[in-house]
């Protein structure tokens, strides 16, 4: 039986082991959302993961929720994320760019006054977002017109293609955590009319046309959902519905693995997500969101996934598999220095053994 240690083919990637890094905002881009050397040193530390999944990437200039969060819609942003494809290699790593539309917690603040998309016109209420003025409160969006879409999904598949010129092993599509693609999939942020709102399938079909146009130029694509989480003011009406459905359908693209967070950030979404999921779909699964060395173990010994994404560990202990692998104590992150800037709770957190 498999276990964290087990290699995992995955498409054309050999990964030596099932203990993969999620991907987390921690907004050390350099200025024009260009990564540089600092993200490439942080994510070669972490190089042991079986597979490291880059942070949320801008695909489309113009849309940033976090300030200073990294793209990939130009040659110098593609040349920047070079440095970090380059280093993990060379470090014996294997690396996957998440790409992303913030949608409707983007703010006018961070993109020159601009006003933020969405499904429908409802701003993320309970929350405020940071700004170079300060927390804001998030502004309602605008609704996107239907002839709008075709331009995002060309936005999503111009980003693969720019992701694997940098070098990335393949990409991770943001389909999670209230942002733009997850905002049309929850009926809870689409109550709009027509081919994208209503039914499951209509407001599915900007995912699996934005999937189908990455699946063109990358031949490792991997999907994120989050049908639990009500981080962005996010609910759905039956969510276990929702992703068992969509399970399903997933099972006609060509995915290299789905991505799941099996629960809600705030805890107030209950539920089995992972169950009906594997009963289904018929690929890689790999789970996320609370998980320590013993269950994620027993996890993928049991078959119900088939690897674990590990988030907060792999911040403060870049040698992760290493301290698994020998029962080692873990390092506890400090929250106060995940969005700072600079290298103090980036770069400078200690390897077991030095």
């Amino acid at each position: 039986m498999a276990d964290l240690f087990t290699p995992l083919r995955l498409g054309e990637l050999e990964l030596p082991n099932r203990i993969w890094m999620a991907p987390l905002t921690r907004c050390r881009a350099e200025a024009e959302h260009v990564p540089g050397e600092l993200m490439a040193q942080y994510y070669s530390q972490r190089a042991s993961a079986g597979l490291i999944v880059a942070e949320a990437t801008m695909v489309m200039e113009g849309n940033s929720a976090f300030w200073h969060e990294p793209g990939i819609y130009n040659q110098a942003q593609i040349e920047g994320w070079r440095l970090t494809t380059d280093a993990v290699h060379q470090a014996g790593g294997r690396i996957v760019l998440q790409i992303w539309h913030g949608g409707r917690a983007c703010h006018p603040l961070l993109n020159g006054g601009r006003q933020p998309v969405g499904a429908s016109p409802l701003a993320i209420s309970g929350d405020e977002v940071h700004t170079p003025e300060g927390k804001k409160p998030y502004v309602t969006p605008r609704e996107l017109a239907d002839q709008e879409l075709p331009a995002i999904v060309e936005g999503f598949r111009l980003a693969a293609h720019h992701a694997m010129r940098a070098g990335f092993d393949g990409v991770e599509i943001h389909g999670a955590n209230g942002y733009l693609l997850d905002s049309f999939l929850r009926d809870g942020s689409n109550q709009r009319q027509g081919p994208y709102g209503g039914s499951r399938d209509n407001r599915a079909r900007l995912l699996m046309d934005v999937l189908e146009a990455v699946a063109q130029e990358t031949s490792l694509m991997g999907l994120r959902l989050s049908p639990l989480n009500g981080y962005n003011a996010m609910h759905d009406s039956d969510p276990i519905g929702l992703i068992s459905w969509l399970a399903e359908q997933l099972n006609a693209v060509p995915l290299a693995y789905l991505h799941l967070m099996r629960a809600d950030l705030l805890g107030e979404q209950l539920g089995d997500v992972l169950t009906p999921t594997r009963e289904r779909y018929q690929g890689v699964l790999v789970a996320n969101m609370g998980y320590g060395a013993e269950e994620a173990n027993a996890a993928i010994h049991s078959g119900a996934v088939d690897a674990v994404a590990f988030g907060r560990p792999f911040i403060a202990n870049p040698d992760l598999p290493e301290r698994f692998a020998s029962n080692a104590p873990l390092t506890t992150a400090d929250p106060a220095t995940f969005y700072s800037a600079g290298p103090a709770g980036y770069i400078d957190y200690p390897r077991l053994n030095g």
